[in-house]
């Protein structure tokens, strides 16, 4: 009789009968420090990169080929309004300033919405179509229009919450109450870390501040402690406590670390399984490790004044995010798993939260994000990385076509809509130019059928090879995976 365990992206099989806590701990510290002596050695010897790398990380296999070996998740925080982006409504010119027909299969707060007064709100924004695909882009973006043909669009996603906090859990751990792993988590649960030297899940914020959820929605959730995401400091020392204090040479810090190894192993051998201390300790590790890696992965000197500017760090509008595209390829280059950028803080107007003067905050959010993300495109692709990279534009819902009230306000804005969420994939084995789901004549909700998000998680795994219904993890009594009750794989946007 055996009890069916899937582990690290692969189907395990373990015999009941199990060894004590005692010895489990003891073989996974012996492991440990298997781990820091390789790397030891590996400093002391001047082994090649492949050697230490090979000694320092484990790689899980997939479940099945996949071209995309790596993610970049491009969260803009707030909710982005579709019919001012991706999806042109002309219906809405029409009826501008009236109300709106009945809408069919709507509930919750929205149908609340819907049954009060309320204005239709057309988007001030012209559309124009881009590339061979005949792709419709609002003016706001040129760049990503110009790279419409790597990209594949999936249109009427649905949370299953219109509140921030709630959405934002969603779209990005998969379940709308907090506790969850988030994707990277799963992501790098799943594949492993290609790298010995940095973290395998590393998110870079908006430098004016965090999103809802703040760290949440980048934890490990319960998974183990060490596949939470590592946020990379816009500004100064990459990541917090990394530089080795004055006056300690490497080789003290290496003896000091080995004395604390060989500590915390001891404190582990008399107490249950712990993830935490493990993570801890495997921590060190790293952090030993990236005091070389890091440093000179944030130091953008060596990139070309052509590729400073493409990424626009010459303006200030977009030199902030054009700096988080520019590290995010670094990263890839580097061997980093998931890269998680976030653009936008919480529900202030940095974010694209824009219950009011949508017109001016979408500009100005456009403006900042456009020609660093047509960067990131361009620039993966001609560096033969982009078949490698999938790249996923994402929020945490759509927006309303609508403003309540009589009339229009001065500057209006528009409200929260969990139905008509628009994301787009690049990269891998996504089928360039393709599209699925549809939304209604005012861009509501689905024309048909809603897409859930879930679904769209599926997909994401199954691009970087991972089959969400395999991919799980048994937490309080069950087995648990990213889309809870299983996704549907969007075969509609991926090369067979």
């Amino acid at each position: 009789m055996f009890h069916h365990q899937p582990r690290l992206g692969r189907d395990i099989e373990l015999p009941t009968q199990q060894s004590s806590r005692r010895d489990f701990l003891r073989s996974s510290y012996n492991g440990l420090g298997m781990l820091a002596l390789a790397g030891m050695l590996a400093d002391e010897l001047d082994l090649a990169p492949a050697a230490a790398q090979a000694a320092a990380t484990a790689i899980s296999d997939a479940h099945h080929k996949a071209k995309a070996k790596h993610c970049i998740f491009l969260f803009m925080a707030g909710g982005v309004s579709q019919m001012d982006t991706f999806d042109p409504k002309p219906e809405l010119d029409r009826l501008a300033g009236g109300r709106l027909p009945q809408v069919a299969g709507v509930s919750g707060a929205l149908a609340g919405k819907l049954d009060f007064p309320h204005v239709v709100l057309p988007s001030p924004f012209k559309f124009h179509q881009y590339g061979e695909s005949g792709r419709w882009v609002a003016e706001l973006f040129p760049g990503i229009g110009s790279c419409v043909d790597e990209m594949a669009f999936i249109h009427g996603i649905m949370v299953d919450n219109e509140n921030h906090g709630p959405a934002t859990s969603h779209a990005t751990t998969g379940h709308v109450l907090s506790g969850s792993p988030s994707i990277g988590s799963w992501v790098t649960y799943g594949l492993g870390s290609p790298s010995a030297d940095l973290p395998s899940y590393v998110v870079i914020h908006d430098p004016r501040g965090l999103p809802m959820n703040s760290g949440a929605a980048w934890g490990n959730g319960y998974l183990p402690a060490n596949f939470q995401g590592t946020v990379l400091r816009p500004t100064g020392t990459p990541i917090l406590n990394l530089e080795r204090p004055p006056g300690v040479s490497r080789q003290q810090q290496r003896r000091e670390l080995d004395l604390l190894q060989w500590l915390n192993a001891r404190h582990g051998e008399g107490r249950p399984i712990d993830s935490e201390l493990e993570a801890r300790i495997e921590a060190y590790e790293l952090a030993y490790r990236m005091q070389q890696a890091a440093p000179e992965l944030v130091e953008l000197d060596d990139e070309t004044d052509a590729t400073q500017q493409m990424y626009g760090l010459n303006n200030p509008q977009t030199a902030h995010f054009g700096r988080q595209c520019l590290l995010a390829r670094r990263m890839v280059e580097r061997g980093v798993r998931y890269t998680m950028l976030v653009h936008g803080v919480q529900i202030t107007h940095h974010s694209w939260d824009d219950h009011g003067d949508s017109e001016g905050r979408m500009r100005k959010h456009a403006a900042e994000v456009d020609q660093p993300v047509a960067a990131l495109l361009n620039d993966l692709k001609q560096r033969g990385l982009l078949e490698e990279t999938l790249v996923v534009w994402a929020s945490e819902m759509g927006r309303t076509p609508f403003v309540p009230g009589r009339d229009l306000s001065e500057k209006p804005g528009r409200d929260h809509n969990q139905y008509g969420l628009v994301m787009w994939m690049a990269g891998g084995d996504v089928k360039a130019g393709a599209t699925v789901g549809a939304t209604d004549p005012f861009g509501i909700r689905a024309a048909e059928q809603p897409i859930p998000i879930r679904d769209v998680h599926a997909t994401l795994l199954h691009l970087l090879g991972l089959d969400d219904s395999r991919l799980r993890y048994l937490h309080a009594g069950r087995y648990r995976q990213l889309t809870d009750i299983g996704g549907r794989v969007l075969t509609e946007i991926v090369n067979a």
